[in-house]
Formats: C-alpha cells, structure tokens, sequence
C-alpha cells in the first residue's frame, strides 16, 4: 500500500514537472509576449521574465522591441527632371505595439519593407537631381512621414529613414564634370579680368605718377635692368627712350647758350673771335657722352 502510493506521487509529481515544463515560458529583456488563448488573444502583453501558460491551450507569440535595420533595395526611377537614377535607403523602425503588430498585419517586417521601396520610389518622381544630391535631409523627412503613416496601425513606429545612394548613368557624370569644369573655367577668368582691371587702375595712377616726374621712369628703367641683369644668362638690349634724347638735347642747348654767353661776356663785339672753320669742327659726340654721363651721376 505504502508502495503504490509512492507510486502514485511519484507519478504526479513527473506529471506535474511535464506539466510546468510545458507551461513555462521565458521572456527576455528586449521581448514581450503576446498569449492567445484558444485563437483570441489573451490579457495584456507578458513582461520579461518567467510566465506560465496553459498547455494546449494558450499559445505565446514572442515580439522583438529591438530597432530594426532594413536596407531597402536600389530603386530605378526617373526624376521630375527627367534623368534616370538608382536610389538606394535604410530604414530604422521598432514596435512600440506588440499586440497590433501581431494581429493587425501578417508580418510587419515585409510589410515596412515594401512600402518603403514604393515611398522611395515616389519620391524619386517628385523631386529633382539637385534634391537627391544635396537636399537630402528634406527627402529624409518627407520618406519617413510616408512610411510612418500607415505603419502606426501596425503598431511600428519609423525611427528614421536615410538616403544612402544615388547612382547616376555615366553620361550624366561626363555630362555634369563638364559643367563644373565650366564653372570654374568662367570663374577663373572672371578673377583673371578682375586682377587685370585692378593692375590697369594701378598702372594708370603710376603712369600720372611718372608723367609729373620724369625722373621717375628712368629710375624705373634702371631698376628693371639691374634685375634682369642680375642673373647673367640673356643678352640685354636697352633702348634709349625718347625722353633720355630730349633730356640731352636740352642739356645740350644750355651749354651752348652758357657758352655763348661767356664768349660774349669775354670778347666785345669787335674784338669776337671768327666761328671755326670746317678744318677745327666743335666735337659735339664728346660733349653728348659728357652730359649723358652727368646726367646718369645725378
């Protein structure tokens, strides 16, 4: 007797043991649980931690709360602009409703996947090249407001959405690498023409510098031989300019009026020597050297 009712604890107490076995449930941190109990769904949504179920009864349905990240493959469209491009994204979305994102839709992962490949390429239509290029934290928004809006009855919310890639025809890079090297050619002459009108207003206002003082230009013209001779490997050739000949000439007109004046002052009208004759001529190169080389000392 005693036997036999060990026995039949023994027995009840396996069963019991299969029985919570069976029963026991384990929810991890970043879950929830979702029960349905004969094929409606049960209570509130199970915490982390241990739960028990009935057996053949309650069937449990773990939900992950984790953010998930979903590439959404490259989408070929064509811009209002008309220019064909690829056009790739990743989504960043969770559940913050376990119980709608398993009743409401079948499988909210494909679900958000799909209609963020047709709000990608919607957006493709409406926006220009310009925009996917360098406007894309607006297009950010506007996919993400597209995604979100029938995904708050699936009980997931969008956490962000970006743009990763736009990929151009190579016609369209040839295309626009000539553009932007048009673009800098124009801006390069216009800061040459610019540097240009700069140095002509400089050079004009050295110009009326110089014509106030004469002396000017040939302090000038002595500076520039000096630093072109100064590395001794070009043959110089100096013009005489026009104002050096007219500086002599003058020179030389004083010195003869000075002259002149001095024969007169020495010898009276009667008593003034003949004008040389043709057999002793006044050397007029070697007096032009003398006054060039006063000239140049001063």
């Amino acid at each position: 007797m005693v036997e036999e009712l060990i026995g039949a604890v023994a027995a009840a107490a396996a069963g019991g043991l299969v029985y919570l076995a069976s029963a026991a449930r384990v929810v991890k941190q970043y879950e929830r649980g979702v029960v349905f109990r004969l094929g409606r769904l049960h209570g509130e949504v199970r915490r982390p931690g241990f739960n028990l179920i009935v057996p053949a009864v309650d069937r449990m349905r773990k939900v992950n709360l984790q953010i998930v990240t979903m590439p959404v493959p490259a989408q070929e469209g064509i811009t209002r602009d008309n220019v064909t491009v690829r056009v790739d994204a990743v989504v960043y979305f969770k559940v913050v409703d376990p119980a709608a994102a398993v009743v409401n839709v079948e499988d909210y992962r494909f679900a958000v996947s799909q209609m963020a490949q047709t709000s990608l390429r919607s957006i493709i239509g409406k926006s220009e090249l310009d925009d996917l290029l360098s406007n894309r934290e607006k297009l950010n928004q506007g996919l993400e407001l597209m995604i979100d809006s029938p995904a708050v009855e699936w009980g997931v919310t969008i956490d962000r959405v970006e743009i990763k890639d736009v990929s151009l025809p190579d016609t369209m890079k040839r295309s626009m690498a000539r553009q932007a090297e048009a673009d800098r050619e124009r801006r390069a002459r216009l800061i040459n023409a610019d540097a240009e009108y700069q140095a002509s207003k400089k050079l004009a206002q050295a110009a009326h510098q110089m014509a106030d003082t004469p002396s000017a230009l040939q302090l000038r013209l002595l500076q520039t031989v000096m630093a072109v001779a100064a590395e001794k490997n070009s043959t110089l050739v100096l013009p005489i300019p026009v104002e050096l000949l007219r500086f002599l000439e003058r020179g030389h007109q004083e010195a003869a009026h000075q002259e002149g004046a001095q024969q007169e002052a020495a010898h009276p009208e009667g008593s003034r020597p003949a004008p040389a004759s043709a057999e002793h001529p006044v050397d007029t190169t070697e007096q032009a050297i003398d006054e060039l080389r006063r000239a140049v000392e001063q």
